[in-house]
């Protein structure tokens, strides 16, 4: 898998809406519940000492912005990093806790033209109750349901596309069923030789099971996963100061015990955690429903990250950063502050109007009305992300910039005059004599010849003899291949060896034919990261019940008058 840091190594499912009630899922255990001063006092004291020395206070520097994306918890460290002393760098970094996960567990990073790759990370938010604190919130603590084995009680699909001008965030819903492959944890031995069930069961299997299964049902490169338990959203939410969401009407999910009135809150603690695992809040009533708020939760979060009174404050940002790191467990890739703070740099070049959170279309499981399965229409929406497409742009087009100091130089030399050796370094038959066509068809000498490589390569490149620089510029540029692909050596002549990172088609990093970016967001519920005013939408069917009555979250919430709400 690709490690830019240098680490180791929906459509819901069909309901009969005549009814009043849509048939009510059960949860995993059977049980359904789902110190510093502001700028403001620097400034006074700053003036203070300006009266007593006659010489102007300097202003407060103003601290960059960062965050914009679901891994809300690495972005702080940008801040933390920058004037941090070495005790406070290795304090969060003994905080991280890593695994490591098998090289290609989640497929091979193609480059783009420009050499450029993006990054694909899967975040796990964790049904685990390891510890008395996650007992204490996710309930069922004891009990044999609830500590044999973890299961992913959320799963995305983070893609941050290779020039880094735009992002997608996936939803694949836990109720999804699918074939498990063969894996084996090696902290715990357990192991499974491969089955079909939920998917967020693989996660019992380790990290790298659930990115092997995700891999396996999406097609996606995984580079990366990141994961966060129930204790995890609590801190996170606290550290940040509260996450502003609005509901929209009266909700009471006597499963997650989220209660809230009809407009705008700032969800902290429990509350926060209770919004994010709601499922029988919102939409119909399943996990489907949940994915949608989840994605509110989290661009309210990105919002926040860029408010001056989060950033500019440094004890929320030590706060920040503190809980951060004892919130994830990541793999080994990004096992280190110094590699999150590299993740999180490139994040920040995302634009949140940039930013779009979809989820996974599905359809109803055949053999389980309370399953579902990834409908025909998901692979558009999986493709759009494997070939790095946008899906804010206008035209549906990969984006290109022409500015790229990594871009293949102008030819310079006619192509007639270019005779290419090109040798084939991959384990696909044929490659040499398919790209030496298509320099033939472009015009280049019939002395191009084809053969072999003397071994397998990784890596396309462009070795010239010398002053035959220009040469090697026409075929790369023939070829769309980077300039940084191209090196001088000691023999004469331009010899192409064709790596496993061209695995197809004439045209370096544009191999795979793009998507239909309007068929991939169909019933996606796709939603951009800066709108600020959507609310969740509360459930209209009766997916609750107090004291054996089904009733809707509105009516549960009238009926529970005795019950404090969850935020003010």
């Amino acid at each position: 898998m690709s490690d830019p840091w240098g680490g180791n190594r929906g459509h819901a499912a069909t309901r009969d809406r005549s009814a009043s009630v849509p048939r009510q899922r059960e949860s995993d255990d059977g049980t359904p519940r789902p110190p510093h001063g502001g700028r403001a006092a620097a400034r006074q004291a700053a003036r203070s000492r300006g009266r007593g020395s006659g010489r102007r206070a300097k202003p407060v520097a103003r601290r960059r912005r960062i965050g914009r994306i679901a891994l809300f918890t690495v972005s702080a460290l940008i801040l933390v990093t920058a004037g941090a002393g070495a005790w406070l760098y290795e304090h969060l970094n003994g905080n991280i806790k890593s695994v490591a996960i098998d090289d290609g567990a989640g497929g091979q990073e193609k480059a783009d033209a420009f050499g450029r790759t993006p990054i694909n990370i899967l975040v796990i938010g964790s049904d685990g109750r390891n510890n008395a604190a996650d007992c204490k919130l996710g309930g069922g603590c004891g009990s044999a349901s609830a500590t044999v084995g973890h299961n992913a009680d959320v799963e995305m699909v983070v893609h941050v596309s290779a020039d880094r001008s735009n992002a997608t965030v996936m939803s694949v819903p836990r109720d999804t069923m699918t074939n498990v492959p063969a894996c084996k944890d090696p902290d715990s031995g357990q192991a499974t030789s491969g089955y079909y069930g939920q998917i967020n069961s693989a996660l019992q299997y380790g990290a790298a099971c659930q990115v092997k299964t995700i891999h396996q049902l999406t097609g996606i490169t995984i580079d990366h996963f990141v994961m966060l338990d129930f204790s995890g959203v609590v801190k996170m939410s606290d550290a940040v100061g509260g996450v502003s969401v609005c509901v929209s009407d009266n909700v009471y999910d006597t499963y997650s015990h989220l209660k809230l009135a009809k407009g705008t809150h700032t969800l902290e603690g429990d509350a926060a955690l209770e919004f994010v695992r709601s499922r029988h809040g919102f939409g119909d009533g399943s996990d489907l429903g949940r994915t949608v708020s989840q994605h509110l939760f989290l661009s309210a979060m990105i919002r926040k990250f860029k408010s001056a009174g989060t950033l500019t404050d440094p004890g929320k940002v030590y706060s920040l950063a503190d809980a951060a790191t004892k919130a994830l467990t990541v793999d080994t890739g990004l096992g280190s502050v110094s590699k999150l703070v590299n993740l999180a740099t490139d994040l920040n070049k995302v634009p949140s109007k940039r930013m779009t959170f979809t989820t996974m279309q599905t359809a109803a499981d055949p053999t389980n009305a309370n399953r579902v399965v990834a409908a025909a229409s998901a692979k558009s929406l999986f493709a759009t992300i494997a070939n790095d497409q946008s899906l804010t742009s206008d035209s549906g087009k990969k984006k290109t910039s022409s500015a790229s100091p990594s871009a293949s130089a102008a030819a310079t030399v006619p192509a007639s005059e270019v005779a290419v050796q090109v040798e084939n370094g991959t384990t696909t038959g044929g490659r040499a004599s398919v790209i030496a066509q298509a320099l033939l068809t472009k015009g280049f000498s019939s002395n191009t010849t084809t053969g072999n490589a003397p071994a397998q390569s990784s890596r396309t490149t462009i070795t010239y003899g010398p002053g035959q620089k220009a040469e090697a510029q026409t075929a790369a540029s023939a070829l769309g291949l980077p300039t940084s692909h191209l090196t001088q050596g000691g023999s004469s002549g331009v010899v192409l060896v064709i790596g496993s990172d061209w695995p197809s088609g004439t045209a370096y990093g544009s191999s795979a034919a793009p998507a239909d970016t309007h068929a991939a967001v169909a019933d996606a519920h796709a939603q951009t990261a800066d709108k600020a005013k959507t609310c969740a939408k509360v459930s209209p069917y009766k997916t609750v019940q107090i004291n054996g009555v089904p009733m809707t979250p509105a009516q549960a919430y009238a009926a529970a008058r005795s019950k404090k709400d969850s935020a003010p």
